[in-house]
């Protein structure tokens, strides 16, 4: 067994166990990939204030994300293509999340279909959606996240077009994979990956195949993705979405204070700041820059979490002590199930929550809920200060 001290470890180990195709979708951005790699680094450029000589006994980082109760301020992001990552990628990480006491998110382009979730797990997980034009497919989507009882929606706004990722576009990525020599040659050299996938049944996005119209098979899943994402989203229809739902909502995609306060005025409950980790704009401001702008901008109308970047505690602890109220990891996680399957997943947590509450420790607290800016020295400027 690796000793796992970071979740860089993590990252290591599924790089050597996962085919390429798989590891370059989660461990890549968009175009030159300066966002993806600045939503890390700038979590970098914000310090911590050490106390000493204060209790540090007793500590807890429980706390609630949209009235849920969680025992750390983070929840696992929407990934799609989990289930390619590892054989029933999302039942297992579903059910890491829910032994650690943390939401699990479902990708509407997951590979295990909210059904599968559902009836492998007790805990009630959200369920994300995209901004579709077939408003009766979005229905049954969203009668089926009803039916599983997911007690929220999590609608992601950033992807009316997809921004360009080299990476995807040359190794041919595809559930599953496409056959050819080179893709081939690089699965046989993946034995663990591979003799789980060929004992699983599930290697199609779950939710769409049999689902929408005239999506029966794998193969005409490229013409309707193709078709099926509206460019012509605006707020009316967010607003329709809310009411399809009729039920808590998360507005995913969030960088400007503009459209946070416009997501506020469709309906949201909560709004998440992020640039999609880094897979869409590139060259938009990281998540964690862009934070303190949308916090002043909502105020407290709204739950405010944060997503993209995060590789640590640190981040998480600085992303909460700047004021967001909860986090998503995506990256982090997808690290530990290709490593090591729902095992990896939970170590990932742990990881995460060891590095939160020991820094939380020497920055002179002890409950998450108390914790604020007083803690950090945050550089003057850090937001930006930019002409109009």
């Amino acid at each position: 067994m690796p000793v796992i001290t970071e979740i860089e470890d993590l990252r290591r180990i599924y790089k050597r166990r996962v085919p390429k195709m798989f590891y370059d979708y989660a461990e890549s951005g968009s175009w030159s990939e300066q966002t993806f790699r600045e939503n890390t680094s700038d979590f970098d450029k914000i310090y911590f204030r050490q106390r000493v000589a204060v209790d540090m006994d007793n500590r807890s980082t429980r706390t609630t994300m949209l009235g849920q109760d969680v025992s750390m301020p983070v929840a696992l992001a929407p990934v799609g293509l989990t289930g390619m990552q590892c054989a029933d990628g999302e039942i297992k990480a579903a059910k890491a999340a829910e032994e650690f006491g943390v939401p699990f998110t479902l990708s509407t382009m997951s590979i295990c279909s909210i059904e599968d979730v559902a009836e492998n797990t007790t805990a009630p997980f959200w369920f994300q959606v995209y901004t579709l034009k077939d408003d009766d497919f979005m229905r049954r989507l969203f009668d089926r996240a009803r039916a599983a009882k997911c007690p929220a929606i999590v609608v992601t706004v950033d992807l009316q077009v997809l921004g360009q990722r080299h990476k995807d576009l040359k190794n041919g990525l595809s559930a599953p994979p496409k056959l050819t020599v080179k893709s081939v040659a690089d699965m046989m050299t993946k034995v663990q990956w591979g003799l789980g996938m060929l004992g699983t049944k599930r290697r199609f996005f779950g939710n769409i195949v049999g689902h929408a119209e005239g999506v029966e098979d794998p193969s005409s899943l490229h013409t309707w993705t193709a078709q099926a994402f509206d460019p012509s989203l605006d707020w009316d229809r967010i607003k329709q979405f809310k009411k399809m739902w009729n039920g808590p909502m998360i507005v995913k995609g969030i960088m400007e204070p503009e459209d946070a306060i416009a997501a506020v005025n469709a309906g949201a409950d909560a709004i998440i700041v992020s640039n999609h980790g880094g897979r869409q704009l590139d060259g938009a401001l990281s998540s964690i820059r862009a934070l303190p702008a949308i916090l002043d901008a909502v105020g407290d109308k709204v739950e405010v979490h944060l997503d993209s970047g995060i590789r640590s505690g640190q981040d998480v602890l600085k992303a909460i002590a700047m004021g967001a109220k909860g986090t998503y990891i995506g990256r982090a996680y997808t690290y530990g199930l290709g490593a090591m399957g729902q095992e990896g997943v939970t170590r990932a947590l742990e990881v995460l929550h060891k590095e939160m509450d020991i820094s939380m420790a020497f920055c002179g607290h002890r409950d998450i809920t108390k914790v604020d800016r007083k803690i950090l020295r945050i550089p003057k400027g850090f937001s930006g200060d930019w002409e109009d």
